[in-house]
């Protein structure tokens, strides 16, 4: 039984590697949820983030989904390891949860040639010092340099990010990364929402710094991890369909989703738990 790859993010930011997993795969078929719900996941505890993190993996399974992409960091810090270890093998062994920070890890350093690079992401990614242990397990003279930016998630997702609000909070957070190490040569973007705001880092960001973002990296990851898994790859249906799924008000979901997407959507209500 064939059926389409679940993308899953506590609210709008997935959309972003939705999008990309749209222009590099657009054969497959793709179900998405937001748990807009419970969002924002960042500042919760690991035991709630896990908990509503399993909850809706099994709902894409429920969906017939044989791969979920966790495309959400916090999740993916917090969450992905004990699914992948301790759920999984109870619940099936023949389906597949990824997450978006392990392939971002792998190829951070192709991008610098000091071996110092910075992160700016949200506190609960940061808290859960999740990329600079899987950086350091692939790259271990790589220095990681780390930057919570708390305000960023909510001006992406109420439509702040063309103004002088949004380039006064990422020229701080910037600043502040970039006074901790003046050797940084590489700056990731590890969030999902920050793909919105790319024109403000590319403004505050010195020219001689390499921006890394996401979304693609993630997309030509899962691409290759299918070509490689094809006992996976055969059961993705492919008839290019995409349904969107929220725990939350569907019109605003659908709204504000289009600053993630980059185009209008419809949008269904789901119920989690």
């Amino acid at each position: 039984m064939k059926g389409p790859i679940g993308v899953f993010d506590s609210g709008f930011g997935g959309l972003t590697i939705l999008r990309e997993f749209l222009d590099t795969m657009p054969e497959y078929d793709f179900v998405y949820i937001g748990d807009n719900a419970r969002a924002p996941y960042g500042n919760r505890s690991f035991e709630v983030i896990y908990s509503y993190t399993r909850e809706s993996v099994l709902r894409f399974f429920e969906m017939g989904s044989p791969l979920v992409v966790l495309a959400c960091n916090t999740a993916s810090a917090r969450a992905l390891r004990n699914i992948q270890q301790i759920d999984l093998p109870q619940i099936s062994g023949n389906k597949r949860v990824l997450g978006v920070i392990r392939p971002t890890a792998e190829m951070i350093g192709s991008v610098t040639k000091t071996r110092h690079i910075g992160i700016l992401a949200t506190p609960g990614t940061v808290m859960s010092n999740s990329y600079p242990v899987e950086i350091n397990k692939i790259f271990p003279e790589i220095c990681v340099t780390q930057q919570a930016c708390p305000i960023l998630v909510p001006l992406a997702e109420n439509d702040e990010i063309d103004n002088a609000g949004c380039d006064y909070f990422v020229k701080k957070y910037i600043d502040e990364l970039l006074s901790k190490d003046s050797l940084i040569d590489a700056v990731l973007l590890g969030c999902t929402h920050y793909p919105v705001m790319i024109e403000s880092f590319r403004k505050f960001i010195p020219d001689h710094i390499k921006i890394v973002q996401q979304d693609n990296i993630v997309a030509v990851s899962l691409k290759d991890y299918l070509s490689r898994h094809p006992e996976i790859d055969v059961k993705c249906s492919k008839n290019s369909s995409v349904r969107y799924y929220t725990t939350d008000s569907t019109d605003n979901f659908c709204s504000r989703g289009r600053i993630f997407l980059g185009k209008e959507f419809s949008a269904e209500k789901i119920a989690l738990g």
